[in-house]
């Protein structure tokens, strides 16, 4: 009768040092997405942690962000299987991010004014997409993370992402080409 050893502990956290710790901030931005709420983001993101750290000596250590995004929205979707999904909508939070350090100089009234005008137009230009493609705009162009890590979060092929993406940015260009502040040259 062959003994199974339990996982060298040592092992597994040098593995979760190195695959999974990188990951962390891109999984709290995408929980971030999906929850709408920085606290239930973060015990998203602790329980997508937990249940990382127990398969990692089953992970073969290829593409971990896009293992770890799964892990992640399997995690979401275990834990609120009763309640039906919410839309994104964390677009006023990318909006009113600061840079770290602040700024050197205050942009002129003329600046302050278009800005403001556009951020309006474009937030309802987002808010009018449908969830489908204001999710896969978000992910990409704000989160910055790939079509396969969308298509992971979204559980959604790889294809139907690039679809999404596309249509998405469509409807925003037809819909900013219509703002007096964009004079219609927006192609």
């Amino acid at each position: 009768m062959t003994e199974s050893r339990p996982p060298d502990d040592g092992a597994r956290k040098s593995s979760f040092g190195e695959l999974v710790e990188p990951e962390i901030e891109v999984l709290l931005r995408v929980a971030l997405t999906i929850t709408s709420n920085r606290a239930d983001a973060e015990d998203l993101v602790q329980e997508s942690l937990l249940r990382a750290y127990r398969a990692i000596d089953r992970f073969d250590g290829r593409h971990p962000r896009a293992w770890l995004l799964t892990i992640l929205r399997n995690t979401n979707a275990n834990l609120h299987r009763r309640r039906r999904p919410g839309t994104i909508g964390d677009w006023e939070l990318i909006r009113t991010a600061r840079p770290a350090f602040g700024r050197a100089e205050l942009p002129s009234a003329e600046d302050s004014f278009i800005n403001d005008e556009l951020h309006a137009n474009l937030d309802t230009a987002v808010r009018a997409l449908d969830p489908r493609f204001r999710t896969a705009l978000i992910l990409v162009d704000v989160h910055d993370l790939s079509y396969s890590e969308a298509a992971a979060v979204m559980g959604v092929p790889v294809g139907t992402v690039m679809s999404r993406l596309s249509r998405a940015r469509d409807r925003v260009r037809k819909s900013l080409r219509l703002s007096p502040l964009t004079r219609g040259d927006l192609s």
